[in-house]
């Protein structure tokens, strides 16, 4: 992994940065002692003893750094990132000085949902034809361990000629969706012979984009109102498409192809097939965030409700935008963050990165007015709410949306191995209750037309879109 090119200073500069060590100081010492001792009592031995100390720390000091090394992190290139994948990231220190640092003590912070199993030194190609040497840094390639710490915790020590780079390589798996930063990364070096050391120099984190994992889902093609211009649901509106409505006399503008040849000779009239269109659908999709329970154990451990949400989310939409739907997404929280309407690639890949910023925020007012204010919903929209029902707000919107008309659809996403507190000696007991009452509110929610299901990948939506598609074409009675 190459880092950007490191200018080679043309004109020295002070030697702001960079202090003496305790070799110089004791360098220096020495060598005044031995000679002040040597003038006094008269001995050429402690002066010739002091020559070489003296000569050593000038001739190592002919040559003083006059810029401060730099450093900066790149993250790999290797396409999008999901949970699970390889991620690869570089931390590079570069100089720019005319003399080579003999010492460079590198590290660099990771996250933990970014496990490092590989970390070592990659010698970047010379700049400005100066050719590298080659080292055998402390921090080589360093197998996984066990203990489940990151290889990366710890400094890295090599050195940098002058005008060169050097590069360390990070290599290991994500864990988890969102962003996770690498770094900052910080860099001291030292040189003129370990007589001169740099302020330590940091740079900023680079945050890696990990994407959710999709989950299987498949869903029945049945959609409650289908109200888009083309698609792939049957609509209950005459048009081009291939569910038969009937048989109707010919008219102006019928095509020759609709003819239904049986039902003409019998009637002695032409007459044609008539056909419902098939058109696209609009797909709200809304996340929970009042409250979170469960503690995350990463791609390959237990779920919490954080992460069932927004895999269920990327699911959905992966299905449905391929499908050719519209899909949008919407918070139930105080940030009430929405996502416009759309359907295609484009919108799926802003679905991922919409999703990387969904976050829980506690509050204690009311989001419903905030969330769907004016025209944010469509009257023809089918609404996924994907809920752990935690709070009485959760389940008073649902009751709300079902009473507004709205096509709704709740997905249970609190798991289902959420263990009890047992700090406590009624913990247990209190757990219970609090279990039969989440019972009794979800039952009191299918009473009000919401149907409640548990999250369970592929065909989880199923029989309920059937259910509600019927409705969706019943007969409506209205008040006089």
């Amino acid at each position: 992994m190459t880092g950007p090119t490191v200018p080679r200073a043309t004109e020295p500069e002070p030697a702001a940065g960079w202090a003496p060590t305790r070799a110089l100081g004791r360098a220096v010492l020495l060598a005044g002692l031995l000679l002040v001792a040597g003038v006094l009592l008269g001995r050429v031995d402690l002066i010739v003893l002091a020559a070489p100390f003296a000569l050593g720390t000038a001739y190592a000091l002919r040559r003083r750094p006059t810029a401060l090394p730099q450093v900066w992190i790149t993250s790999g290139d290797d396409g999008p990132l999901v949970e699970g994948g390889e991620v690869t990231a570089a931390v590079s220190v570069g100089n720019p000085d005319t003399v080579d640092y003999d010492l460079v003590v590198l590290r660099s912070r990771v996250s933990p949902w970014l496990r490092v199993n590989r970390a070592g030194f990659a010698r970047d190609e010379s700049v400005d034809d100066v050719p590298p040497t080659t080292t055998t840094p402390t921090g080589g390639e360093t197998p996984a361990s066990g203990t489940g710490r990151s290889v990366a915790d710890r400094p890295f020590v090599t050195s940098v000629p002058t005008g060169a780079a050097v590069d360390l390589e990070l290599a290991g798996r994500a864990l988890r969706w969102g962003r996770h930063p690498v770094g900052p990364a910080g860099a001291r070096v030292a040189t003129a012979g370990g007589l001169l050391v740099s302020r330590a120099v940091i740079s900023e984190p680079v945050r890696v984009r990990v994407y959710p994992r999709t989950e299987p889902f498949e869903a029945v093609e049945a959609m409650p109102r289908a109200a888009g211009l083309v698609g792939a649901h049957h609509s209950r509106r005459p048009g081009e498409g291939g569910e038969l409505a009937g048989v109707r006399i010919f008219g102006p503008g019928d095509r020759l192809r609709r003819i239904d040849w049986r039902v003409s000779l019998r009637a002695r009239q032409l007459h044609v097939a008539a056909t419902l269109s098939d058109r696209d659908a609009e797909v709200v999709v809304l996340l929970d965030v009042l409250a979170e329970a469960g503690r995350s154990g990463g791609v390959s451990g237990a779920a919490s409700v954080l992460d069932t949400t927004v895999r269920a989310t990327a699911a959905i939409a992966e299905h449905y935008l391929h499908r050719g739907d519209r899909v949008s997404l919407l918070e139930y929280g105080p940030g009430a963050r929405r996502l416009r309407p759309a359907a295609g690639r484009r919108q799926y890949l802003t679905v991922l990165e919409w999703l990387l910023d969904v976050r829980v925020h506690a509050s204690s007012h009311e989001p419903y007015d905030q969330v769907f204010g004016p025209q944010l919903l469509s009257s023809d929209a089918l609404v996924v709410v994907l809920t752990p029902l935690l709070d009485e707000r959760s389940a008073q919107m649902l009751a709300r949306l079902a009473r507004a008309g709205r096509f709704v659809v709740a997905v249970d996403t609190l798991p289902t191995e959420l263990a009890p507190p047992k700090d406590q000696a009624w913990a247990e007991v209190a757990y219970r209750l609090w279990r039969l009452d989440r019972e009794v509110m979800i039952g009191q929610l299918r009473e009000h037309g919401v149907p409640v299901v548990r999250w369970a990948g592929a065909g989880s939506l199923d029989q309920v879109l059937r259910d509600v598609a019927r409705l969706a074409t019943a007969p409506r009675v209205g008040g006089r």
